[in-house]
């Protein structure tokens, strides 16, 4: 299981993630966090077996879904291929209460 952050800490260190929206178009597209990057949970495990996200391997990376769940498989895929990552405690919803 990948390291989480709660959602009032990523609100305080925002600036320093790349913040990762792994949920698919139709959510992403109704609300996200300003600054994300939409990179549905399939594509992500594609770009890290590709190579084509592995510039992102010096930077701290955030990863969301919209509870928690997706964003973890993405954060556990992330981390075994040697990232630097967390993933949102408790997802979107989360991020709304806070």
């Amino acid at each position: 299981m990948a390291d989480t952050v709660s959602a009032s800490e990523l609100k305080q260190t925002l600036d320093q993630f790349v913040v990762i929206d792994v949920r698919e178009q139709d959510e992403f597209a109704n609300s996200t966090i300003d600054g994300s990057t939409h990179m549905p949970l399939g594509l992500v495990i594609r770009n890290i077996k590709q190579g084509k996200i592995d510039d992102l391997k010096e930077k701290k990376i955030c990863t969301f879904c919209g509870s928690g769940y997706r964003g973890n498989i993405a954060a556990d895929e992330l981390a075994k291929a040697g990232f630097n990552v967390k993933n949102l405690e408790g997802g979107f919803m989360a991020w709304q209460k806070a």
